[in-house]
């Protein structure tokens, strides 16, 4: 059985998503949750493996489940019916957690046949989420904002992104990784000022390379201050190589916000065509 989780979390006392031996992780917590449940060894397969303080509010993952651990899902009844047994999983998982956790799970379903949290995924969404001197400084924000100290042009930030939109090689807003393909798809990239003040970015890509959106927020904030050109910012992604004239901002100000899929009759197609492409990258890296 194969199970969906729709997942969210404050990344601030995490070392982000990925299981790692002695230190807390997303994955970590978890799995083990899970595992006082269902019992065996579970792992869990995630759309988007964030860094450490990245937050999410529309994280996604599935778990494969044997037959043993199908008997140990929990049941519960209401008005005499025995409600759904997948369904009622989160809920356990959230007893387990705690009291005020900085994770949780918001729901759980039987995954449709052919779906991958990673594979089948069509696009992820991040926001970030920026205080600059017009905001002010909010403490009750602090865990999930980064402070820029001057006073953003938020259209000429708007600007700049917009103009980045579509098919490139993002290498020079990534960090690179062996064998790991720097060209992506940006479907969406803007900027607005909140009704609170912050400064808010939206970013939609098929896939993301290791730091992309923080690279991308760096440079518009860049542009925001009035240190770079708006056109300067296409140019370095032309150019394709790392510059001193962008830096990546700090982890605080990112959420994954969502995770699109294709309708169910697509999600295997989807998965085998992304592992392909994957594994076409690789072999020509």
């Amino acid at each position: 059985m194969r199970i969906r989780l729709d997942i969210a979390y404050d990344g601030t006392h995490f070392r982000g998503w990925a299981r790692q031996p002695g230190l807390r992780t997303v994955q970590g917590v978890l799995e083990d949750a899970l595992a006082r449940i269902v019992g065996g060894d579970l792992r869990l397969v995630v759309a988007g493996r964030t860094d450490a303080g990245v937050h999410a509010s529309g994280q996604v993952a599935h778990v494969d489940l044997d037959e043993a651990q199908e008997t140990r899902l929990p049941r519960r009844r209401r008005d005499g019916d025995e409600t759904d047994a997948v369904a009622a999983l989160a809920g356990r998982i959230r007893g387990v957690l705690g009291a005020y956790p900085d994770v949780t799970v918001s729901r759980t379903t039987a995954a449709p046949d052919g779906f991958d949290a990673r594979f089948s995924a069509v696009w992820r969404r991040y926001s970030y989420r920026i205080a600059d001197l017009t905001t002010g400084y909010d403490p009750l924000e602090r865990s999930r904002t980064t402070a820029v100290k001057a006073h953003l042009d938020v259209e000429a930030m708007d600007a700049a992104a917009r103009s980045l939109i579509g098919l490139h090689d993002f290498a020079a807003y990534c960090k690179a990784r062996e064998e790991a393909t720097t060209i992506r798809t940006l479907l969406e990239y803007d900027w607005h000022r909140a009704a609170d003040g912050a400064v808010v970015a939206n970013v939609r890509a098929d896939a993301f390379c290791h730091s992309m959106v923080r690279a991308l927020v760096g440079a518009c904030v860049a542009v925001g201050e009035g240190r770079l050109e708006a056109d300067r910012v296409l140019a370095i992604r032309d150019a394709a190589e790392r510059t001193p004239d962008t830096k990546v901002l700090a982890a605080r100000g990112l959420v994954l916000a969502e995770v699109g899929y294709p309708a169910d009759d697509l999600l295997a197609a989807r998965a085998e065509q992304t592992r392909n492409r994957r594994d076409a990258d690789e072999i020509g890296s």
